[in-house]
């Protein structure tokens, strides 16, 4: 059975009424109950930016999340308010699947293109359910495919709609060169995508 990160003791008060820079705050002071508050908030959008950003399965998903906040309670002493709570959030899940690809993704790649191979070898008709699924598993391995640092700054900006300006401050980064990183992401998957329909 895995272990837990979401502590049984809430923050006493509705969630919603507190910020996460307060929430934050308080994981820094060692009040394990506000990290169960930013769990319960974040916890979603932390996997779908996992998922977007890794990848991964979904069994190794939630290993990545439980991971993302278990380093929230070390990292909290350290939060500055540059960036909203949730960006900050993402910086740390970031960091987390930086980690998990370099570690994983050569072992993903090759499952993933087997996978890909007999999918393709399938004849499906190009108007059914089965068709858009492949196009989107194929978009997924071409975001994949990019380069981290083109396809960290497409995830944020695109995926997760985060500022530009967030994205530059998160990733250490100029934002004049995060918008050229997304330039190229886009170039590149367009490439892939439009090859494919030729």
């Amino acid at each position: 059975m895995k272990r837990g990160v979401v502590p049984l003791i809430r923050v006493e008060g509705v969630p919603s009424e507190m910020s996460d820079e307060a929430l934050i705050a308080a994981c820094g002071a060692g009040a394990n109950a506000a990290l169960g508050a930013l769990y319960d908030r974040h916890a979603p959008a932390v996997r779908r930016f996992l998922a977007r950003l890794s990848g991964t399965d979904d069994r190794d998903l939630d290993d990545l999340v439980q991971a993302t906040f278990e380093v929230v309670v070390g990292a909290a002493k350290k939060f500055d308010h540059r960036s909203t709570g949730r960006t900050w959030l993402l910086g740390i899940a970031n960091n987390t699947a930086r980690h998990h690809v370099r570690t994983e993704v050569r072992r993903r790649r090759l499952v993933e293109e087997a996978t890909a191979g007999a999918t393709r070898g399938e004849s499906a008709d190009p108007r059914s359910e089965a068709a858009q699924h492949q196009r989107a598993a194929r978009l997924q391995e071409a975001i994949l495919a990019l380069p981290l640092k083109l396809r960290e700054a497409f995830v944020l900006v695109y995926l997760e709609g985060l500022p530009g300006a967030e994205v530059a401050r998160m990733l250490d980064a100029r934002e004049g060169t995060i918008w050229k990183r997304l330039h190229e992401a886009r170039a590149k998957l367009r490439v892939v995508l439009e090859g494919e329909r030729s």
